[in-house]
């Protein structure tokens, strides 16, 4: 299996090293894995949405979209694409943040609420991500061995020197007819050899296909031979079975997670033929809005209350039937009045340019989104509010509504992404808006 990895930046692009010229901010990546990537872009919509083909400079070149994470391609080469959260991200601490920023919004999804992003961990965030996944993979194996691991009866045949548990007829007199010391029996026996852990070893076996840590390597075979005794499974084998994590497996629940997570990936590539391709891809526009409503929820307190996705209006009625279904990403009641109506865009934009046609490097698309949701929820008076991640170009809100009418105001705020423990305010409200929620605490999280 070939041994590589490179590292690029969302919307960032990739050439194969046959090319023989360099092209500035191209990352160059072996043949066999640039051509499978490049097979993965010609396939059906699914993988257009992360890969698409390019040609930059004159040189053919993939370029990945608005998914970040991790692929590795079948002959072993591994490629991370991170998120762009500073509009310069050559500067030195870029690729750290990224991940870090990655990692925190994460922890919003449910199947990633495990994952750590302690103080103690910082200095991971230089690993690259799958070597982190990987690394809290075995660390979470680690905490369940040194509990115990879950045993059970399991039922066994078996031709022995002795009689134990109950004789088989059948097969004592098939087998046993001329050598009359030896017992045909079926009985049961207290072993490993259960489902759950069947599943941790196959995500061990992989992660050792997989690690370039030297570290992670150790500890994954020292882990594998404490489930010696547990018979290897197949990935399809294991979709077939139910998983039980019965009372008292409680302590089950983190590695079983990681395991699932390893063994299946979550991507929209097709990558299900080869046992050795595996991706971990996660849309960012998606992660972002579950990490800002996740921080809304547990900031705001009664009498205000977040909903996620609202999807009671549409754009227009044909023949008395609604079309085209309008679902703002945060809305925020006080009791049972809407408040506010609040939409997340990944994009990076710019405070500093205002003037001309850079309008702040805002979509005009947005804004008639945001119009039809103003005119729709709020009947055409109130707020609403465009989320943006901060950057170094955009730390505080715009210093002015964009005034669609007299009565319906657009907000153009930052929300900072970059540390799991922050002082100040995590959405940067303006003034005007804070005070709408004046029986709540400041907008400030240590998430």
């Amino acid at each position: 299996m070939q041994v590589g990895y490179e590292q690029v930046f969302e919307f960032g692009y990739v050439c194969s090293v046959c090319n023989d010229r360099a092209i500035p901010k191209v990352s160059v990546i072996p043949e066999r894995a640039y051509q499978y990537l490049r097979h993965l872009s010609l396939c059906d919509d699914d993988e257009s949405k992360l890969l698409r083909l390019k040609s930059v400079g004159g040189v053919e070149t993939i370029q990945f979209l608005n998914y970040v994470g991790v692929i590795v391609t079948p002959d072993g080469f591994q490629i991370e694409i991170l998120p762009k959260i500073v509009k310069h991200a050559e500067h030195n601490d870029a690729v750290s943040d990224s991940r870090r920023s990655l990692l925190n919004m994460l922890r919003t999804l449910g199947m990633y609420r495990h994952i750590q992003t302690a103080a103690a961990h910082l200095e991971k965030y230089k690993m690259p991500l799958l070597e982190i996944f990987i690394g809290q993979f075995l660390s979470s194996v680690n905490q369940l061995v040194k509990r115990g691991i879950k045993r059970d009866y399991q039922p066994q045949s078996d031709n022995l020197f002795y009689l134990k548990g109950k004789l088989n007829i059948n097969a004592q007199l098939k087998h046993n007819l001329v050598q009359q010391h030896r017992f045909c029996v079926d009985y049961d026996e207290y072993v490993p050899d259960i489902t759950v852990n069947r599943l941790i070893k196959a995500a061990l076996q992989k992660v050792l296909l997989m690690t370039r840590s030297a570290q992670n390597q150790r500890l994954a075979r020292e882990l594998e031979f404490v489930f010696a005794d547990v018979s290897p499974i197949t990935v399809q084998a294991i979709s077939k079975e139910t998983l039980n994590l019965s009372r008292g497996m409680e302590h089950y629940q983190v590695p079983v997670a990681w395991s699932q997570l390893i063994l299946e990936g979550i991507s929209p590539l097709s990558m299900r033929g080869d046992a050795h391709a595996f991706s971990l891809l996660f849309p960012l526009e998606s992660v972002f809005e579950s990490y800002v409503e996740s921080v809304l929820r547990q900031t705001l307190h009664p009498p205000f209350t977040v909903k996620g996705q609202l999807q009671t209006s549409h754009l227009a009625t044909y023949d008395a039937k609604r079309m085209f279904r309008l679902k703002p990403d945060i809305a925020v009641y006080n009791g049972g009045e809407l408040k506010l109506v609040l939409d997340t865009k990944w994009k990076l934009i710019d405070a500093s340019k205002a003037n001309g046609a850079d309008k702040f490097l805002l979509s005009q698309q947005d804004f008639y989104q945001m119009h039809a949701y103003g005119h729709k929820y709020l009947q055409g008076e109130g707020d609403l509010v465009l989320i943006y991640p901060s950057n170094d170009k955009f730390t505080a809100p715009l210093t002015s509504a964009f005034e669609f009418s007299s009565s319906l105001r657009l907000w153009v705020v930052p929300f900072d992404i970059h540390h799991q423990t922050y002082d100040g305010d995590r959405l940067k409200l303006p003034s005007q808006l804070n005070g709408q929620l004046t029986h709540a605490p400041d907008i400030s999280m240590v998430f």
